[in-house]
């Protein structure tokens, strides 16, 4: 049976954290420049609907998509690397399976049948892994497997991926991640854990095709040998993936590697020509030959796991390569902020972002940090809840409005210049109150945001349930903060800025979700470009 489409999983083993996403984006990238269209989906083996209601300690920061799906961050990746937008089809967890086979049961369409883990489970991973497939518009689709082989919640993925690759033999492959850790006693790498790992994963019914070994150290002939030998992989199968200055040099190292050749000999495609890679070569030499140096300051309350703000650290890499300049990120905990030590912890900083989140912990220490920024005038970036916090900052100590807050935090306060808009309030659920997905934003003429994207009407990404409460807008706009950006439709405030502050911008939406290596993100980069300044 074949298929037009080409399945490549990509599946990990020994420890997890050993950067599936980063290869599985790399090889992507690599197959993209070779002038095959390809997407990347995750599966995630965890029993949540989706990340959305994940603590971002659990799991990283949620990444959102133009559709509105509240996804994994490893989609971030996927986009940043690729430049092509993903979507609900891309994330996929073992709660949304069994929530659709559930729905099917309730609905009769098993016919009386049992309801099992095979087939019925299985049938749905493979339709879920297909339905990129069966659009028609990719060559290749790759599937990353979360979870390391032999974790029971991932057992129904391998069994998928057994099935497809005896269904479509020639047009799916596996990819198999390991580690071959270094012993600093014995002074060599060892390669068992990977040789068991590979174990674990036959005794699954699932021989890979081709090994990726995460190293620190290089991987010698003989080494490359014994694991080809004990794995039943060809020696050209056994890639070595070090560890990297940074992420966005792995497309690069795979292809001395020659992982995309191995992959497209395997899946019986041509491999004429190389990948054409100037511009993603173009960002790697402006990344690593900055002729200036700035330090930004990201406040936050989950600053302790710096991937709860991984879209924004790697949005300021962007926005720096584009200025030719090194953004320094200077981690500053919200919850540790006060009026007695804001000076000493902002006194040295070219920027002050301050972060999206949900919830009250941590937020006097954000509005102080925009305090600062406003009375300073440091550049000033605030997103999400760092927009609402300069809201209501400005209204307690310029407007004089000294209950000023927003209702998710203090219900019933006195001036909700943050507010919950009307047709929300009655919705119980908590996923149905948000604004997710793209939406459209006008933006005033002359203004900074204006300046940044040089266009009056943008699309940006977002996740929130509180707005501006228009009621107060007229007193704002008079004592000089302004609305330069409304949604054209309901005429909601997405963006403001202090007149006469040189950089003070606080945005309702998400930029950082779309900044790319081919696009970086014209906020970002005019944050930084205003920093630079500084």
């Amino acid at each position: 049976m074949s298929n037009s489409t080409k399945y490549i999983f990509v599946t990990g083993g020994v420890a997890s954290s050993l950067g599936k996403g980063i290869i599985s984006a790399s090889l992507a990238k690599l197959l993209q420049a070779r002038g095959y269209s390809t997407t990347i989906q995750k599966l995630d083996p965890y029993i949540n609907i989706d990340p959305g209601t994940l603590n971002p300690y659990e799991h990283g920061e949620c990444y959102v998509t133009d559709d509105g799906a509240e996804t994994d961050l490893d989609l971030g990746h996927y986009e940043r690397f690729l430049n092509v937008p993903t979507s609900q089809a891309n994330n996929v967890t073992t709660g949304r399976i069994y929530q659709s086979v559930i729905e099917k049961e309730r609905r009769g369409e098993f016919l009386g049948k049992t309801v099992q883990v095979i087939p019925h489970i299985t049938n749905e991973i493979k339709e879920r892994i297909q339905i990129l497939g069966n659009k028609g518009t990719y060559d290749i689709v790759i599937t990353e497997i979360g979870g390391t082989v032999g974790d029971i919640e991932s057992l129904p993925y391998v069994e998928a991926v057994r099935q497809m690759k005896w269904e479509f033999e020639d047009d799916c492959i596996v990819i198999h991640l390991t580690l071959v850790p270094y012993l600093a006693a014995a002074g060599e790498l060892k390669t068992k854990p990977t040789q068991h790992s590979v174990k674990q994963l036959l005794e699954l019914g699932v021989q890979p095709d081709v090994l990726c070994c995460r190293t620190e150290h290089k991987l010698n002939f003989d080494l490359r040998k014994k694991i080809a030998k004990f794995c039943n992989v060809n020696m050209n199968a056994v890639i070595e993936a070090r560890d990297a200055s940074t992420i966005y040099d792995v497309p690069l190292l795979m292809q001395d590697e020659g992982l995309d050749k191995v992959v497209l000999d395997k899946l019986g495609l041509p491999t004429t020509g190389s990948p054409e890679l100037t511009v993603w070569k173009e960002f790697l030499t402006r990344l690593k030959n900055p002729t200036s140096e700035i330090t930004i300051g990201l406040v936050g309350k989950y600053v302790e796991l710096k991937d709860s703000y991984k879209s924004i650290s790697e949005s300021l890499i962007h926005a720096g390569a584009a200025n030719l300049t090194k953004v320094n990120v200077k981690w500053i905990h919200s919850d540790k902020l006060t009026t007695e030590n804001c000076n000493e912890e902002l006194n040295e900083l070219n920027g002050i972002l301050v972060a999206p989140g949900f919830g009250s912990r941590g937020i006097s220490g954000k509005i102080e940090a925009v305090r600062f920024a406003r009375e300073n005038k440091v550049p000033f970036f605030g997103i999400c809840l760092g927009m609402q916090c300069a809201v209501i900052e400005f209204g307690r100590n310029v407007l004089g409005l000294k209950d000023a807050h927003t209702s998710e935090i203090i219900e019933d306060c006195k001036d909700p210049v943050i507010d919950m808009m009307e047709e929300q309030k009655n919705i119980s659920n908590l996923g149905g109150t948000m604004r997710l997905g793209a939406y459209k934003c006008q933006l005033t003429p002359k203004s900074n945001i204006h300046k940044a994207y040089n266009e009056d009407l943008i699309s940006e990404r977002h996740r929130h349930r509180y707005e501006f409460n228009d009621e107060y807008l007229a007193q704002y706009e008079e004592k000089g903060m302004k609305a330069t950006g409304k949604n054209p439709e309901t005429g909601l405030v997405e963006v403001v800025e202090i007149e006469e502050h040189p950089w003070f911008v606080g945005a309702q939406f998400h930029p950082e979700y779309k900044s790319t290596v081919a696009n970086p993100h014209p906020l970002f980069v005019a944050f930084v470009k205003a920093s630079l300044n500084k």
